[in-house]
C-alpha cells in the first residue's frame, strides 16, 4: 500500500493531484509548523500580464501549526480573489462549469487555512475522479519529527511504500526507510503543457491546478497521458 504526505497548500499545482492519484492513502500534514515561505496561503494563476500570486491573509504567530491558523476573512480577501479569478478566466472553456462551485467553497469557508485548502482539494479530486483515502496527521497523535515522523505515519497506516516529493531527496535516507520495511519512491511527475489563455504571454508551467481546470476541465486522462510521454 502506497502512502504519500503533503502539507495542505492553497490552490496547489497539478503535481499534488498526480501524487494523490498514485497513492492509496494521502496524508495532510496539517499539524506541521506554519511557514511564511511555503504555499499554505499563496499560489499562482496566469493573467494577461503573466503570473499573479493570490495570497490569503492569515492570523499567524511564530510556532503555530497549520491546522490552527485562521484565515482573516474580515479583510475581504474572498471577493478580491474571486474577482481576480473571474477577470482572468471568464473566457476559459470550462469557466461556467467550474466557477460557481469554486465560488461556493470560498464563500462558505469559515475557519482555518488548512480547512479551506482541504475543501478545495476535495472538490478538485472529485472532479478528476481521484479516489484516494485522505487522512489528517493531526488525527494520528504521532509526536516524532522530520524523517522519523514520515516513517511512523506510514507504518501506522499500514504502508509498505512511501511516495515522496522530489524536494525531499536532499535529506531523506533510503536505508532509514528500508530498515523499517518501507520502500522509498519518488514522484515522477513533470509539468505538462496544455491550452492556456493569453497565448502572447507564452505557456506558463506550474500554475495552480485551477488554471488547468478552467481551461481543460477535469480531463485527468490527458494529464496521465502527457506525464507518461514526458517520462518516456
Amino acid at each position: 500500500m502506497i502512502v504519500s504526505i503533503h502539507q495542505p497548500d492553497y490552490l496547489p499545482w497539478l503535481g499534488l493531484y498526480y501524487k494523490m492519484a498514485h497513492s492509496d492513502i494521502f496524508v495532510y500534514l496539517d499539524d506541521a509548523q506554519y511557514s511564511n515561505t511555503a504555499d499554505h496561503n499563496v499560489n499562482k494563476i496566469k493573467t494577461s500580464q503573466g503570473e499573479f500570486r493570490l495570497k490569503v491573509p492569515v492570523e499567524q504567530h511564530l510556532g503555530d501549526l497549520i491546522c490552527n491558523v485562521r484565515t482573516k476573512d474580515e479583510l475581504g480577501w474572498k471577493k478580491k480573489h474571486l474577482k481576480t479569478i473571474r477577470m482572468n478566466y471568464s473566457k476559459a472553456a470550462y469557466f461556467d462549469d467550474v466557477y460557481p462551485h469554486f465560488q461556493k467553497i470560498i464563500m462558505d469557508h469559515s475557519g482555518t487555512i488548512a480547512d479551506l485548502n482541504i475543501a478545495i482539494n476535495e472538490y478538485i479530486c472529485a472532479g478528476f475522479g481521484i479516489d484516494v483515502k485522505v487522512v489528517k496527521s493531526s488525527e494520528l497523535d504521532i509526536k516524532t519529527v522530520r524523517e522519523t515522523r514520515v516513517i511512523d505515519i506510514c507504518l501506522q497506516l499500514g504502508a509498505d511504500e512511501y511516495l515522496s516529493g522530489n524536494g525531499a531527496r536532499a535529506y531523506q535516507v533510503e536505508s532509514h526507510f528500508a530498515d523499517r520495511g518501507l520502500k522509498l519512491s519518488y514522484l515522477k511527475y513533470k509539468p505538462i503543457s496544455y491550452k492556456q489563455l493569453w497565448p502572447k504571454v507564452g505557456f506558463l508551467p506550474c500554475m495552480s491546478a485551477i488554471d488547468y481546470v478552467f481551461n481543460c476541465g477535469f480531463d485527468w486522462s490527458y494529464v496521465e497521458q502527457q506525464v507518461n510521454m514526458l517520462n518516456g
